[in-house]
């Protein structure tokens, strides 16, 4: 049998350290739901063009649906690595973002050093849709189509120059592979956004941009810049751009080259973090706004889960780096 004295000292060791326990959970302050502050949605352009404008309108339905503000942030230069490098970087917390383009998975292929590891620094959220990119004069430009386009280049060879808004996006790459494919030499003129690089086509600084749709839509419905081609490989729905060819179709076969937005968070950033970012992105593409916004422009929604995203991206720059291969393509 057991003594008293100790059974009462067993007893009251039990009791101290469920007090403890119990004191000790009291104390511990409770994890806060997420998101509890602004969320920061870097665009790795200026201000103006096609990704700020699919950003910017997400942006708004997507605060709503997360309760805190999201937040644009435009971080242009170095083809996009200035904000992907400044995403890449940033706490894995949920509170940052980057709106990526095809550039963030051509730049592994074309530049010699990348300030950040590319197959550890990201984890995918959401794409969020595919568009074609445009070929595009400002409206009284002599260039009435692709063939213009080619003799003058060809008669001229390095005196005409094309804009797009940085090396390494889906428009310079665009602008190299026509190049490539139809034996002309174009001067690749990169902007830090597509909105200067506009400006500078309207005030005739350059000859053609390759554009995303979404860049240039409204100009073209305007009047302002008139479309020669779409770089598809079929023409778009898109109101504005249903009665424009196909660069294949107006003498370059085998040309295709697409332009698409997705979001990434840094690698790291928790599961239901992504999730809840996931959720709210799909509910901001799903929205008459956004629809109106952006499909009119040549957007196709997608909206699918980061692991689809993940496959298509890695798709993608699988098929870049061969193209980028095949034509010499560099940053310059």
């Amino acid at each position: 049998m057991q003594n008293p004295m100790t059974l009462a000292r067993a007893r009251h060791a039990i009791l101290l350290s469920l007090a403890c326990a119990v004191g000790g959970l009291v104390a511990m302050p409770a994890r806060a739901a997420f998101p509890d502050k602004p969320i920061k949605l870097v665009v790795p352009f200026a201000p103006g063009g096609g990704t700020d404008l699919v950003a910017r309108t997400m942006a708004i339905t997507m605060g709503q649906e997360l309760g805190q503000p999201v937040i644009i942030d435009n971080k242009p230069g170095a083809g996009t690595i200035i904000g992907t490098d400044a995403v890449a970087k940033s706490a894995p917390d949920g509170y940052t973002m980057v709106m990526a383009t095809v550039a963030h998975v051509v730049n592994p292929s074309i530049q010699p050093k990348l300030p950040y590891n590319h197959d550890k620094a990201f984890s995918p959220v959401m794409l969020v849709g595919i568009s074609p990119n445009v070929l595009v004069v400002r409206a009284d430009s002599p260039l009435k189509s692709v063939k213009d386009l080619i003799d003058a280049a060809r008669a001229n060879p390095g005196k005409l120059s094309f804009a797009s808004q940085g090396a390494g996006t889906s428009a310079h790459l665009a602008g190299e592979l026509f190049k490539n494919l139809t034996k002309t030499q174009l001067t690749h003129i990169p902007y830090r956004g597509a909105g200067p690089a506009i400006t500078d086509l309207l005030g005739g600084q350059v000859d053609v941009m390759f554009a995303t749709a979404a860049a240039v839509g409204s100009f073209v419905e305007s009047g302002k810049l008139r479309a020669l081609a779409v770089t598809t490989a079929t023409r778009s729905a898109a109101h504005s751009l249903a009665k424009v060819p196909t660069i294949a179709e107006s003498g370059v076969p085998g040309y295709v080259a697409d332009s698409w937005y997705g979001l990434y968070a840094p690698a790291g950033t928790p599961a239901d973090a992504i999730a809840r970012l996931n959720a709210a992105a799909k509910k901001a593409v799903q929205t008459d706004a956004f629809r109106k916004r952006v499909e009119s422009e040549g957007l196709v929604i997608n909206g699918g889960s980061p692991q689809d995203f993940d496959r298509y991206a890695k798709g993608e720059e699988a098929r870049w780096r061969k193209v980028v291969k095949e034509n010499n393509i560099t940053a310059e």
